[in-house]
Protein backbone atom coordinates (compact mmCIF):
# COMPACT_ATOMS: atom_id res chain seq x y z
CA UNK A 1 0.00 0.00 0.00
CA UNK A 2 2.73 2.06 0.71
CA UNK A 3 4.56 1.47 -2.40
CA UNK A 4 1.54 2.74 -4.47
CA UNK A 5 1.49 6.08 -2.29
CA UNK A 6 5.33 6.07 -2.51
CA UNK A 7 5.41 5.58 -5.94
CA UNK A 8 6.47 9.29 -8.14
CA UNK A 9 3.52 9.10 -10.92
CA UNK A 10 0.82 8.80 -8.11
CA UNK A 11 2.12 11.78 -6.43
CA UNK A 12 2.15 13.36 -10.08
CA UNK A 13 -1.53 12.88 -10.45
CA UNK A 14 -2.36 13.65 -7.55
CA UNK A 15 -0.22 16.85 -7.81
CA UNK A 16 -2.34 17.00 -11.38
CA UNK A 17 -5.74 17.00 -9.67
CA UNK A 18 -5.21 20.75 -7.98
CA UNK A 19 -3.01 22.32 -10.85
CA UNK A 20 -4.37 20.72 -14.21
CA UNK A 21 -7.49 20.21 -16.28
CA UNK A 22 -7.19 17.53 -18.93
CA UNK A 23 -9.20 14.22 -19.65
CA UNK A 24 -7.88 12.29 -16.47
CA UNK A 25 -8.25 15.00 -14.45
CA UNK A 26 -12.05 15.90 -15.02
CA UNK A 27 -13.08 12.39 -15.27
CA UNK A 28 -11.38 11.98 -11.82
CA UNK A 29 -13.40 14.90 -10.40
CA UNK A 30 -16.54 13.80 -11.77
CA UNK A 31 -15.79 10.33 -10.47
CA UNK A 32 -15.15 11.74 -6.78
CA UNK A 33 -18.45 14.08 -7.51
CA UNK A 34 -20.43 11.56 -7.85
CA UNK A 35 -19.30 9.55 -5.22
CA UNK A 36 -20.13 12.58 -3.25
CA UNK A 37 -23.36 12.96 -4.28
CA UNK A 38 -24.60 9.20 -3.98
CA UNK A 39 -23.56 9.38 -0.38
CA UNK A 40 -25.54 12.79 0.47
CA UNK A 41 -28.58 11.55 -1.05
CA UNK A 42 -28.68 8.33 0.75
CA UNK A 43 -28.16 10.58 4.06
CA UNK A 44 -31.29 12.57 2.31
CA UNK A 45 -32.94 10.08 1.39
CA UNK A 46 -32.88 8.24 4.90
CA UNK A 47 -33.60 11.75 6.54
CA UNK A 48 -36.73 12.58 3.92
CA UNK A 49 -38.56 8.95 3.62
CA UNK A 50 -36.83 6.72 6.15
CA UNK A 51 -39.79 6.23 8.26
CA UNK A 52 -42.21 5.66 5.07
CA UNK A 53 -39.99 3.68 2.92
CA UNK A 54 -37.78 1.96 5.27
CA UNK A 55 -34.66 3.46 5.65
CA UNK A 56 -32.66 0.80 2.86
CA UNK A 57 -34.66 1.50 0.53
CA UNK A 58 -34.97 5.33 1.13
CA UNK A 59 -30.81 5.12 0.89
CA UNK A 60 -30.73 3.09 -2.39
CA UNK A 61 -33.63 5.51 -3.90
CA UNK A 62 -31.60 8.55 -3.10
CA UNK A 63 -28.28 7.66 -3.95
CA UNK A 64 -29.58 6.69 -7.46
CA UNK A 65 -31.37 10.29 -7.85
CA UNK A 66 -28.84 11.96 -6.72
CA UNK A 67 -26.57 11.71 -9.49
CA UNK A 68 -28.82 12.59 -12.05
CA UNK A 69 -28.38 16.28 -11.07
CA UNK A 70 -24.51 16.42 -10.13
CA UNK A 71 -23.10 14.86 -13.36
CA UNK A 72 -24.58 17.03 -15.45
CA UNK A 73 -23.47 20.40 -13.32
CA UNK A 74 -19.83 18.87 -13.02
CA UNK A 75 -19.87 18.54 -16.90
CA UNK A 76 -20.93 22.13 -17.10
CA UNK A 77 -18.52 23.69 -14.91
CA UNK A 78 -15.75 21.48 -15.90
CA UNK A 79 -15.93 22.78 -19.68
CA UNK A 80 -16.39 26.05 -18.44
CA UNK A 81 -13.44 26.09 -16.04
CA UNK A 82 -11.55 24.67 -19.27
CA UNK A 83 -12.98 27.57 -21.30
CA UNK A 84 -11.82 30.15 -18.94
CA UNK A 85 -8.22 28.43 -18.19
CA UNK A 86 -7.82 28.42 -22.43
CA UNK A 87 -8.47 32.05 -22.64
Amino acid sequence: MFDFVSNPGFMEFLHSLNTELNFTTGFTWLIIAMILSMIGGAIGGIILAGKDLGYQFAAIIGSLFAPAGVIPAVILGLFILNLLANH
